[in-house]
């Protein structure tokens, strides 16, 4: 019985052992947001107004501004996080100066994304 548990805890602390990710995933991540947001924004621009009139043509634009917001919102949130884990909080005050630093690269990159178009 206790062979069996501790083989049990090996196999258990093996599958359970931390992977690193790729070097060149943060990049890889970033680049399919950004091109997912770009085909969202070229299909929103495309559609045409005149053709709501129609509930049927409404699901490509709902589909686009979805995916797009989506892709959107976690490409500012990938872009703050990888600013902010350069420059770690030592102190509480640290913290505060992070925080605001976080807002501040949230609202930059928002504005980036969207005054583009």
């Amino acid at each position: 019985m206790t062979e069996a548990a501790t083989n049990f805890e090996g196999l258990l602390r093996e599958a359970l052992a931390p992977v690193e990710p790729p070097e060149d995933l943060a990049e890889r991540l970033e680049g399919t947001l950004l091109s997912i947001t770009e085909m969202a924004a070229d299909e929103l621009e495309a559609w045409e107004l005149s053709s709501m009139r129609d509930p049927r043509n409404w699901a490509r634009p709902a589909a686009a501004l979805v995916a797009g917001g989506a892709a959107a919102t976690a490409l500012v949130v990938l872009r703050a996080r990888h600013r902010a884990a350069a420059h770690p909080p030592r102190s509480i005050a640290g913290v505060r100066r992070a925080a605001g630093r976080t807002l501040e690269d949230l609202e930059r990159e928002t504005r980036r994304l969207l005054g583009d178009r």
